[in-house]
């Protein structure tokens, strides 16, 4: 007997997300307090999608959106896909900032396609969930605080990503520094080289170690654990008002680093109140997330009462 859907609604909610903090290149990540809400149910044909806020009027509302995508590929992994969906997308995350819109998108769309599914919880972990949100993405780092919340560790083994999730110290400070211009992670990945100096890796792996003690139990190391020499230098000149921002920001010891791919900022520690980042900058204060994506209380129908199976009803 094939799978049954449920007809739905489910609503998810998926944290915005900060990776690499610095030295954590593609491996640590943050969970923060900015959502985009997806609401999705089962439909007769096709794929219709509503956007409102970031990327409304910009982003496919068919099939090529991002959270159908995903939400496809996980229906492929569970068995069968429905005939049609419709979405409804609120988005709050600013998009190509390096604030991981498109990892939200993707455990949006991989939760949703679990919470259609009678039984998808029993069907697919959340281990497998990682597994398949990383692969959509292509490295981890931001899709598994944006599934699990809070400071992760990510890393890739064979048979796919694995991560764990730590509280954070409840002293750190989050502000996250929003560009009005936009950034693409591929040009960012573009500027970095095919090797570095080993004395450089040594360094970065250090902090990076440096970084999970400070994230957790002593924010008073985060200035010294947020030094990088692996990645963000060489980026700076793709984004010289991030590079100048963070060198301010330092310099007034505010443990400051590029969020993620950027051009977004990421302040780890209080920022001084008389501080100006300048009129291309938005200021966010923010909460660290520690629930991570979470099924809302919408309404979902049971599979039990009104069964859909491979899409058609039994």
């Amino acid at each position: 007997m094939g799978i049954r859907f449920v007809p739905g609604p489910v609503t998810v909610r998926v944290p915005a997300t900060s990776a690499n903090l610095g030295p954590g290149f593609d491996a640590l990540g943050l969970a923060l307090g900015q959502y985009d809400e997806v609401t999705a149910r089962v439909a007769a044909a096709g794929s219709q999608v509503q956007i409102t806020g970031e990327g409304a009027g910009e982003l496919p509302r068919d099939d090529g959106h991002l959270v159908v995508r995903a939400m496809n590929a996980t229906f492929d992994e569970l068995g069968a896909r429905p005939s049609g969906l419709v979405l409804d997308c609120v988005n709050r995350i600013p998009q190509a900032r390096g604030m991981g819109s498109s990892s939200a998108a993707i455990v949006a769309g991989v939760r949703l396609a679990r919470a259609l599914v009678d039984g998808g919880e029993r069907l697919l972990d959340t281990a497998a969930a990682l597994r398949i949100a990383a692969r959509l993405e292509g490295h981890p780092d931001n899709v598994a605080p944006c599934l699990l919340g809070g400071f992760t560790i990510a890393w890739t083994e064979p048979d796919g990503a694995r991560a764990v999730s730590m509280p954070v110290n409840p002293d750190i400070a989050v502000t996250v520094f929003v560009p009005t211009q936009r950034g693409l992670t591929e040009v960012a990945r573009a500027a970095l080289p095919a090797q570095v100096p080993h004395a450089d890796a040594a360094f970065t792996a250090g902090r990076a170690a440096l970084l999970v003690h400070a994230l957790t139990s002593e924010p008073g190391l985060l200035l010294a654990a947020t030094e990088d020499r692996l990645h963000q230098d060489y980026r700076a000149a793709a984004m010289p008002g991030s590079a100048d921002l963070i060198a301010r920001l330092r310099a007034a010891g505010v443990a400051a680093v590029v969020s993620g791919a950027g051009p977004s900022v990421l302040a780890l520690t209080a920022v001084p109140e008389d501080f100006c980042p300048g009129m291309d900058w938005r200021a966010h204060s923010l909460l660290v997330d520690v629930a991570g994506a979470r099924i809302e209380g919408a309404i979902v129908g049971h599979a039990e009462r009104d069964p859909v199976a491979a899409g058609r009803k039994s």
